[in-house]
């Protein structure tokens, strides 16, 4: 049983990885998002307390109503309908519960599964800050699984260290265009594509620019896809102001914009493409650069990005320094030195893959955990 706020795209394949095992999966979250891959699995949708919807909706629409974060809100503090999640949990009687991150949902479900075996997921990395030991702090983790997996490596570095119970387990993403079969330059141009909701952490403006200067360099072609989630009022809003940025710069010829594009859809830009680049801040990690990886397309990410760490310099992608304009526009130059190149860096993005992003990769991850956990029972 996965408990989360959402069913991610990131989820799909693992879900299904479950199932071709024989297991049995139920994906349990706190509400649905509409642009999701749900051809694995369809959620359970809970939602949350009644009395916690109408304080929500307060903070959302009154308090915060111009706050881009405000939505984190609910995913961290929001509480649960008990009743229905007590009766989910009685009934299914999962062997195992996945929660995601250290919230007031995940704590009731922990408190209510305590004749599973509980493990925690989120994308803290794997060498992270000592835990911190303030009673707040401690009480949380008394009070959430002990045992934490993370698809996070993050940087060896001092003062930095791999806390007890913790495991890094790679996200999963299913191979889908080899380099062999891959068919590159669609239209004599070099294709970049970027995907990422419509707010302004996620750079799109400044890739624009980026991809624009390039193109004024004579003797190649470019063309840009920018592929976005626009849902709520506020990613609404800033799509507007992206809008007038591409026409002010007079981009129409070099760049398309694309906005909630389903899932089966999302693969044809992919197959499509010679370059990813996922310019984002505050990326805690994306999966759907390792997705790109998987249609043998080479990626660049900004070096705080959490998945950074499946991003091997030189090899099948680069990380420029998160926030610098300049830095990303080296980077991707460095890319775009030759044709030659972007193929032969596709080729080693798509074996990366094969080599650690595997469902047996997780699967071995996971029973590693779990072998663990009957050790200290023991």
């Amino acid at each position: 049983m996965y408990i989360a706020p959402r069913f991610h795209t990131n989820q799909a394949a693992v879900v299904k990885g479950w199932i071709e095992q024989g297991d049995e999966v139920l994906f349990v979250s706190y509400y649905a998002s509409i642009i999701e891959d749900y051809s694995s699995i369809h959620p359970v949708v809970l939602g949350f307390a009644p009395f916690f919807e109408l304080v929500d909706k307060l903070y959302m629409e009154v308090l915060h109503r111009g706050d881009m974060a405000a939505s984190n809100f609910k995913i961290n503090y929001g509480v649960p309908p008990v009743l229905k999640l007590r009766k989910l949990i009685k009934e299914w009687k999962p062997d195992v519960i996945i929660l995601r991150d250290r919230t007031l949902y995940s704590i009731a479900a922990y408190l209510l599964g305590r004749k599973s075996k509980r493990i925690l997921y989120n994308q803290s990395p794997i060498w992270d800050n000592p835990p911190k030991q303030d009673w707040k702090h401690r009480i949380v983790r008394r009070l959430t699984p002990q045992y934490r997996m993370t698809p996070v490596m993050g940087r060896k570095e001092p003062g930095k260290i791999i806390a007890g119970h913790s495991y890094f387990i790679p996200f999963v993403v299913e191979p889908s265009i080899s380099p062999e079969e891959k068919k590159y330059f669609k239209d004599g141009c070099i294709n970049i594509l970027c995907i990422g909701k419509f707010v302004p952490r996620k750079h799109h403006m400044m890739l624009m620019d980026v991809v624009s200067e390039l193109a004024e360099n004579p003797g190649e072609k470019y063309h840009l896809t920018v592929i976005g989630e626009a849902t709520t009022r506020l990613q609404k809003e800033f799509l507007q102001v992206v809008q007038k940025h591409i026409e002010e710069k007079n981009y129409g010829d070099i760049v398309t914009l694309l906005t909630n594009v389903p899932r089966e859809k999302v693969n044809e830009y992919y197959a499509e493409s010679d370059i990813y680049v996922i310019p984002s801040t505050d990326e805690p990690a994306s999966v759907s650069q390792l997705e790109a990886m998987g249609f043998s397309v080479p990626v660049i990410c900004s070096d705080t990005n959490g998945s950074a760490c499946y991003v091997k310099e030189g090899e099948n992608g680069y990380q420029f320094r998160d926030c610098d304009r300049e830095n990303l526009k080296e980077k991707l130059a460095l890319l775009v030195e030759s044709r030659e190149k972007i193929v032969s860096m596709g080729a080693r993005a798509y074996q990366s893959i094969l080599d650690g992003n595997l469902f047996q990769n997780y699967y071995d991850g996971v029973w590693s955990i779990l072998k663990d956990m009957e050790k200290g029972e023991g």
